[in-house]
């Protein structure tokens, strides 16, 4: 197989951005969507996706500038250096937050396939870790292989995945139960008030947070200026057509009160329906379980591509030890790979701490998605655009539109995060920037 054979298509593309979209946020905090904003819930996945729409653009044309994967430290490594030399240090400061939010959620993902197990075949609470461990265990054999391979098998497992969740919409419709009164009134019912589908909407970007899968793996794609930008934009589609459905779906059922009432049910909304309002199919919590592990486990195997891929990239130009760099008889960076998946497995012995060191990524993600928007006004005022590439609409005007609505979106989690956010963030960034030099000094002699 050719070189340009094993790199993969629109198709594949889609599936894997579909693929490491849905994940866990729309089992679990798209209940806390509901709780804050009430039916008005529905415009905070519409706005999210908006405004993440926006970002996989810029990322799009980052990486048809950039055609190198890896793109959290490539492109602002490209685009921010001075007199035509790259700017390792920015490239570096974006992939270690990168990396820190990556494996966290990895680990988070991993052990929620044993809490969506649980839920639906009622397994005992001891399986958990092992579940976790071998679920992280089995997505690294999977990520070991050829890029084209594993996004086929990707695709087969979003198409299982969608028909599922298609069921789950179909029985909340038309089981007899679905009621479009409780849908009014509109802004009020939440807890945060007429205003709480703004306060919601952060909580919604995270559900689209994948959305730039593919221009951090441009490497591995087919005619990158035309796949990338697609893919994107069909992506976005599909994913945000399947939230709304599924939102409007639950909302007809379980109401923002019922919520309030039962908090236990906040991070289980689907399951909340299935026990209360659908038990004419008892069958139902069972394809939701199916669903959840299916979105789990296409999200770890995308993370841990694109993880692994920024840590190779940040190897190959001398910033981490020589082994990272290096990619196995497929062209896989398996070690880097490994590395990411051990962390993940170490993180997810400990599940009880798992959810708030996932708060605490809020401005790592704040931080690297900033880095790389101002990648591209900085590569579009320092770079002639080359003939042929994707060039994301609205002009210099589009990353700064951007930037402003991302770090709006994000002020209200960094604040209520408190003093404990800021420490555990500068502390990590404090030791990123100690590898940084020691690498610097070390291994880039050696690249």
């Amino acid at each position: 197989m050719s070189k340009e054979e094993s790199k993969i298509g629109l198709f594949t593309c889609v599936t894997i951005i579909v693929g490491s979209m849905i994940g866990s946020a729309i089992f679990s905090l798209s209940g806390l969507t509901m709780y804050k904003a009430g039916p008005a819930a529905v415009l905070s996945w519409i706005l999210a996706a908006a405004v993440m729409l926006v970002y996989g653009l810029i990322c799009a044309e980052l990486s048809t500038r950039f055609p190198r994967s890896g793109g959290v430290f490539v492109f602002p490594s490209k685009a921010l250096g001075k007199d035509g030399k790259d700017s390792s240090f920015w490239g570096w400061i974006s992939t270690w937050g990168y990396i820190n939010a990556n494996i966290v959620a990895v680990a988070f993902a991993a052990i929620y396939v044993a809490t969506y197990l649980g839920a639906g075949f009622n397994l005992p609470s001891g399986v958990q870790i092992p579940l976790a461990i071998a679920t992280i265990a089995i997505c690294l054999v999977l990520n070991s292989i050829r890029f084209s391979v594993a996004g086929k098998l990707n695709s087969v497992l979003v198409a299982a995945l969608i028909a599922a969740l298609s069921v789950y919409v179909l029985a909340c419709f038309f089981g007899g139960s679905w009621d479009g009164a409780m849908l009014t009134p509109f802004f009020t019912q939440g807890k945060t008030g007429t205003f709480g589908f703004m306060a919601a909407v952060p909580t919604a970007m995270v559900g689209y947070g994948s959305i730039v899968a593919i221009a951090f793996m441009v490497s591995e794609v087919k005619n990158p200026s035309r796949n990338v930008p697609k893919a994107v934009l069909i992506a976005m589609s599909i994913v945000a057509a399947i939230y709304v459905l599924i939102i409007l779906a639950t909302l007809g059922l379980v109401s923002a009160s019922f919520l309030e009432e039962n908090p236990g049910m906040r991070y289980i909304p689907l399951y909340a329906a299935c026990f209360t309002k659908l038990v004419q199919f008892p069958w139902l919590a069972k394809v939701v379980s199916i669903a959840a592990i299916l979105a789990l486990v296409t999200t770890i195997l995308v993370v841990l591509a694109l993880t692994a891929r920024a840590i190779q990239a940040a190897a190959q130009d001398g910033l981490l030890p020589k082994a990272l760099a290096r990619s196995n008889r497929f062209g896989v960076p398996a070690v880097a790979a490994g590395m990411v998946a051990v962390g993940a497995a170490i993180i997810s012995c400990f599940p009880s701490f798992t959810e708030e060191i996932v708060g605490f990524g809020t401005l790592f993600a704040a931080v690297t998605i900033s880095i790389n928007i101002v990648s591209l006004y900085a590569a579009r005022r320092r770079n002639p655009s080359p003939e042929g590439i994707f060039k994301a609409p609205g002009g210099n005007v589009l990353p700064a539109v951007a930037l402003a609505l991302i770090i709006a979106c994000y002020i209200p989690d960094i604040i209520s995060g408190g003093w404990k956010i800021w420490a555990y963030t500068i502390a990590w960034y404090a030791l990123g920037y100690a590898i940084f030099r020691f690498g610097y000094n070390r291994w880039s002699a050696k690249a």
